[in-house]
């Protein structure tokens, strides 16, 4: 089964830690903890990413992606990477998986990633000006 965005809105809405919302082609997942990640079906894929930190704020560029290589790991599921936001670099954690995947394994790749998100803040809190 290919998931649709209205399937993966359905998937989502009953979890009660969570506050999803579509916009355009995203589904935008709130938690509790105020951590928002953006949801989307990208052809076979899923993905999920939400922004970390913005590039301006790192003290060291090469110096915190040398760390992020070294570690990346230690951190099940969600990989880190740059994207361009409104014309500004940010760095992101994000995860993919397959169109086809079920929906535990999508629930899962989503719960990860919002616990991976606290670990990568205080992980690399150092390289932050």
């Amino acid at each position: 089964m290919t998931w649709e965005l209205a399937q993966l809105e359905a998937l989502f809405s009953d979890n009660k830690d969570l506050v999803v919302t579509r916009q355009q082609d995203c589904l935008l997942i709130a938690n509790e903890d105020g951590i928002d990640a953006w949801l989307a079906i990208s052809g076979e894929q899923i993905i999920v990413e939400t922004l970390l930190f913005s590039v301006a704020e790192v003290k060291d560029k090469a110096a915190l992606n040398e760390e992020i290589l070294k570690t990346h790991m230690l951190f099940p599921l969600t990989t880190v990477g740059i994207s361009v936001v409104a014309d500004e670099e940010y760095y992101t954690a994000f995860g993919s998986l397959s169109s086809q995947s079920k929906g535990e394994s999508i629930v899962i790749e989503v719960e990860t990633l919002f616990q991976n998100v606290a670990s990568f803040l205080d992980a690399y809190q150092d390289h932050l000006k």
